[in-house]
């Protein structure tokens, strides 16, 4: 997708929230590939509903409905975790067939090491010739043993390193790699963060994200007390940011970007958890949407089997009549009246972009930071 082409599904997006037009098509694609998962983390239960596998859609399914799609700015695969879907690699190559995504994400648990890397190297050599980038972030909940006490694995931690390792080795044969590390802030590392952050910035990946645990429908965690309070998260966030701005003036330019709108990002985490309101309108199921493993179309994982806008069986695998169906009109007004309110980063960072005063704090961070 030409960047050009983004201002103008902006303003199509906010004309579609005010009801003036319809909601066209997403910018932003997530697609859940599988729910099977080797991590049994204490901040999601997703693993538990794997005994859907033989349901899930098949590459012949995929392929109608990429078809029917639109070009995307950003295509995350998510999971579950990712790598353990066979097909992945072929999966990335229909999305830059029939998609052409500029961005292609897909987070990762780092515990199947030979597998995460071989299957990187096959999905960078997919994307060569293009000018897609793919970002990879590996999950670090904590500094050796406390890592592997929230994932529910022993020496997974071990096994994160060494993958982060191999896969840091890519970056000089591929420019378009991206490598990242993320960051769950739950109830069982709040008090760590500090010692977290330290380690990463040792590591020097490209990027560090944080994200606050949630409470998400596609995550089978509605009843966990996982949240931080709100005064603890920001006493401690403040700390994070302070040193992400430090880092900021040494990034490189996509870094400088993302980094500065996770900046200003933390600040509405804060606002949204101690005013517990949408501070910023959402677009959930307007400029994002979320496929599930199973043909179903979410506004967003926190809402959805909750809120689903309907299943791709049962339109034919064609996104755009499900997208402009009366469910999927139904769901967007549910969000809009009844102001459902969450953190989720990935809506979140395209919330910001389609508010004039975010967008002007990003690129005030961003100024900054020269």
């Amino acid at each position: 997708m030409r960047l050009i082409q983004i201002p103008l599904r902006i303003l199509r997006y906010r004309l579609a929230r005010a009801g003036v037009f319809s909601a066209g098509t997403p910018l932003v694609l997530t697609f859940s590939v599988t729910n099977r998962c080797n991590s049994r983390c204490k901040t999601c239960n997703i693993w538990k509903a794997s005994s859907r596998d033989s349901e899930e859609l098949s590459l012949d399914e995929i392929k109608l409905i990429f078809t029917s799609m639109d070009k995307l700015y950003f295509l995350n695969i998510s999971g579950g975790e990712p790598f353990l879907r066979e097909d992945l690699v072929e999966t990335i190559r229909l999305a830059k067939k029939y998609l052409s995504p500029n961005l292609v994400h897909i987070p990762s648990n780092g515990l199947a090491v030979d597998l995460i890397e071989r299957r990187v190297k096959e999905i960078l050599e997919v994307l060569s010739g293009s000018k897609t980038m793919l970002t990879i972030k590996l999950s670090l909940d904590g500094v050796g043993e406390r890592h592997d006490e929230i994932r529910g694995v022993k020496g997974n931690f071990d096994r994160v390193m060494e993958t982060y390792r191999r896969l840091s080795k890519l970056r000089e044969e591929y420019p378009n790699f991206h490598l990242g590390i993320n960051t769950i802030i739950s109830k069982f590392n709040v008090e760590c963060l500090n010692e977290i952050v330290e380690y990463v910035r040792q590591l020097m990946p490209d990027s560090f994200v944080t994200e606050i645990a949630e409470n998400r429908s596609e995550l089978f965690n509605l009843q966990s007390d996982i949240t931080p309070d709100p005064e603890t998260y920001e006493m401690l966030i403040q700390s994070f940011v302070a040193k992400v701005k430090d880092d900021l003036k040494h990034k490189r330019s996509i870094s400088k970007f993302t980094d500065a709108s996770r900046l200003v990002y933390y600040g509405y985490v804060i606002r949204i958890l101690k005013e517990k309101r949408q501070v910023l309108p959402c677009y959930a199921g307007i400029s994002n949407a979320h496929l599930n493993p199973y043909g179903d179309v979410w506004p967003c994982c926190v809402l959805g089997y909750e809120k689903s806008m309907g299943n791709l069986r049962d339109f034919n695998y064609n996104f755009k009549r499900l997208w402009n169906s009366e469910q999927a009109n139904a769901v967007r007004s549910f969000i809009k009246i009844s102001k459902c309110y969450c953190p989720l980063a990935n809506q979140a960072y395209f919330n910001m972009a389609c508010n004039l005063t975010a967008t002007l704090k990003i690129f005030e961070t961003l100024i900054s930071s020269w």
